[in-house]
């Protein structure tokens, strides 16, 4: 194990080099662990950051601050630096540790970082554990998009999709590789909507899944773009005219009917049935006849059997009348002959 190698990937030398190798010794190996370290680090590493972003992003607002400074320091963050320095070949691990992989387990790796820094920090000052985060951590910053600050991949996709009103991704385990002690966690990520079907790895579930969303976002984008929104249709304009309630075209109405003459006939206004059935009433009720009284009841009975002989033209002409009335209310007409006679018979006594 070349020491060197990992002080020169680093950029700091250690004067003392059993804080070098408490820093990288897990406390499987021995009771001089590296736990005290990585307490001290921690802190150190939160500072230096924060300072790193207060320089940096001048106009951003202390919440944002925290959560890009939280997502810097996280565990996942730690351990894709550690494994860009590749400090898993330089760990000292107990022997149970060994066969069951710590090596590789994003924990251990980022847990010894952050004892590094410790280690540094006692060993050449704050300056000196300064400078080695600055230098680590400058290209991480580089590459990071102010909008989407301390949000992870999984967040991010679904805050694109909430944008465009689309239904939040599905995630399943399509399958696990490796032993149970070192697995790796294939992850599907489905949207649905566009038709869109991803994969992820990683050494956990929660790995994989960030994985697999951070190549859904970006085919979410590109899906996007080369397919912008259809503009919206407008509503066919005799719709809009009916629920704003004006009067639109209608179809062709029936002719009106024509008359004898052949003119259209005049509108009547229909007559209810109660007009009607008065009406009816009227023509059926008899005429009263008066006759004076000429020579007793004789004469009596001859003037009412002239009466009754008249009223039969009257009450043809009644009739007709309500016939004709009837006819033009578009009613149920009441026929009435008009040739309707009365019979009375007279009987006269002979003096």
């Amino acid at each position: 194990m070349d020491l060197m190698l990992l002080q020169n990937r680093l950029g700091h030398t250690f004067k003392d080099a059993t804080l070098l190798q408490q820093a990288l010794t897990h406390r499987s190996h021995s009771t001089l662990h590296n736990e005290r370290l990585e307490f001290l680090g921690d802190s150190i590493l939160n500072c230096v950051v924060a300072s790193l972003l207060f320089d940096r992003y001048t106009k951003i607002d202390e919440g944002d601050l925290s959560r890009v400074r939280a997502n810097l320091v996280k565990q996942q963050s730690l351990y894709e630096i550690a494994q860009r320095l590749e400090l898993s070949q330089f760990l000292r691990l107990g022997e149970g540790e060994l066969k069951s992989g710590g090596f590789r387990r994003p924990s251990i790796l980022a847990d010894t970082l952050e004892a590094l820094f410790g280690a540094i920090f006692l060993d050449a000052g704050f300056d000196a554990a300064r400078d080695v985060i600055r230098a680590l951590y400058i290209p991480i910053l580089d590459t990071v998009d102010p909008k989407t600050l301390g949000k992870d991949a999984k967040t991010l996709l679904q805050e694109y999709l909430q944008g465009k009103k689309i239904a939040l991704p599905q995630y399943n385990v399509v399958a696990t590789h490796g032993a149970a002690h070192n697995q790796e966690f294939e992850i599907e990520c489905l949207v649905p909507k566009l038709d869109i079907q991803v994969f992820g790895n990683g050494g956990s579930r929660r790995a994989g899944e960030q994985a697999a969303a951070k190549l859904a976002l970006e085919a979410v984008q590109k899906a996007f773009v080369k397919a912008p929104a259809a503009p919206r249709k407008a509503k066919p304009r005799t719709a809009q005219l009916k629920l704003s309630g004006i009067a639109t075209i209608q179809p062709d109405a029936p002719e009106a009917p024509q008359d004898v003459v052949g003119k259209p006939a005049a509108p009547v206004k229909d007559k209810g049935p109660a007009e009607v059935t008065t009406a009816v009433t009227a023509a059926k009720a008899p005429a009263k006849a008066q006759a004076p009284a000429v020579n007793g009841s004789v004469g009596n009975v001859g003037s009412l059997g002239s009466a009754e002989a008249a009223a039969p033209s009257k009450t043809s002409n009644a009739a007709n009348a309500v016939t004709e009335t009837v006819a033009a209310g578009s009613v149920a007409t009441v026929a009435t002959p008009s040739n309707a006679t009365l019979h009375t018979t007279s009987k006269s006594k002979t003096a």
